[in-house]
């Protein structure tokens, strides 16, 4: 069972990039909790929390689309590390500011941009660089242990960055989320990459859309894509507004907050270990929808619950069915499409799935500073509930996957 599970780890390359890529996400959710409490301490806004998530995740709809470009023409390797440095340079800016006494917001919404573009770029290189890594058969499998090493990483970071936020002072959290960044830049020099750049037979223009085309022919892609964009844009940014749950809801602070996120993060874990031990089943769209279905359900009651415990095990559940639909999806994704096509492909999903989610933000944090969190993330709930309905009963390409 457990070799069965982890079966991806035989392959040396993606076990040393997920090692890498497990130390960095560790820094980042420090960073990102330490931030988010940050934001909130000095606006006392909902909106400039949603501003903040909003200005992380905007440059990937400029920007993910040329990235693509790129992840198909450049090293992905190179691509990678470049991003990695800057990444790196940005959190120990942040360092230093918070050590000089920062008191403003506009800084850290520059930074948040730049990160942001950054990752564009990075994104769909990454994505693109792993089933290089493992043989085709064992790519679900990789697919839900990256989301292992992403997830685990969002218990352990909140875990370490509370303790350090409450005991050391955020510094410290934007700190080592910089001296993480060495981790996956060292472990991206040791991995060998299978993949050789086909070079510039076009512009980058024609490159988007050779992209979007093999995507329009494909139909099954199309409402894979639409549903990636769908569940960011309504489930993640739950995520975002966790702060406003422990301080408004639970009058609590950074333990509440930590505990919340963690939970959240634990359920992924478990949602993706499910996942890694399915490997390359059937009807992994049914079930991909089926866990939609859940995730609803378990955001709704959490939303509406007023006790602590109880919200936890609601968000442990809705992370397990969140990271679960997302592995299942991404998984149909990449078995769908040739690698040389894979960057640009990617991209344009990476558009769709992580571009919701600003979105989202943003109009949440706006309809959360006047009506409240619980209703509005109950409501977004209901609606991945009907989302994942349809999908079932009406619209079935999906399902049929």
């Amino acid at each position: 069972m457990l070799k069965r599970v982890f079966k991806a780890f035989q392959y040396r390359d993606f076990r040393v990039m997920w090692i890498g890529a497990c130390t960095s996400s560790i820094g980042t959710w420090m960073q990102n909790l330490a931030q988010s409490w940050l934001v909130y301490d000095i606006s006392g806004s909902a909106f400039y929390l949603g501003l903040d998530a909003f200005l992380g995740q905007f440059p990937i709809i400029l920007f993910s689309l040329v990235g693509g470009v790129f992840a198909d023409r450049t090293s992905r390797q190179k691509l990678l590390i470049i991003s990695q440095v800057v990444q790196m340079s940005c959190a120990f800016t942040m360092t230093i500011l918070v050590f000089f006494g920062l008191r403003h917001i506009w800084p850290i919404l520059c930074l948040s941009f730049i990160v942001g573009t950054v990752q564009a770029f990075g994104g769909p290189a990454y994505q693109a660089l792993v089933p290089t890594l493992v043989d085709p058969e064992d790519l679900p499998n990789a697919i839900a242990l990256n989301s292992i090493q992403f997830n685990l990483a969002r218990v352990i970071g909140p875990m370490i960055g509370g303790l350090a936020l409450k005991r050391l002072g955020a510094t410290w959290c934007f700190g080592l989320n910089g001296l993480s960044f060495v981790a996956v830049i060292v472990t991206l020099m040791m991995i060998k990459v299978r993949f050789t750049p086909a070079g510039k037979k076009s512009g980058v223009l024609e490159g988007i859309q050779q992209g979007f085309g093999f995507i329009t022919k494909r139909e099954s892609m199309t409402t894979l894509i639409f549903l990636a964009f769908s569940m960011t844009l309504v489930a993640f940014p739950m995520i975002a507004f966790l702060p406003v749950f422990a301080r408004q809801v639970f009058h609590g602070g950074p333990e509440a907050y930590t505990a919340l996120l963690a939970s959240s993060g634990l359920g992924s874990v478990a949602g993706a270990l499910i996942v890694a031990a399915l490997g390359r089943k059937k009807n992994l769209g049914k079930a991909a929808l089926v866990m939609l279905l859940a995730m609803g359900v378990a955001m709704s009651i959490f939303a509406l619950s007023k006790h602590l415990v109880v919200s936890c095990v609601f968000l442990f559940l809705a992370g397990a069915a969140m990271i679960a639909v997302f592995a299942m999806v991404s998984s149909l994704v990449q078995l769908i499409t040739p690698d040389e096509m894979r960057g640009r492909v990617m991209s344009v999903y990476n558009v769709a799935f992580r571009g919701g989610m600003p979105i989202g933000s943003i109009i949440l944090g706006g309809i959360i500073q006047s009506m409240g969190a619980p209703p509005v993330i109950a409501f977004n709930g209901a609606l991945l509930v009907v989302l994942a309905i349809w999908f079932l009963l009406v619209q079935r390409k999906v399902a049929a996957l």
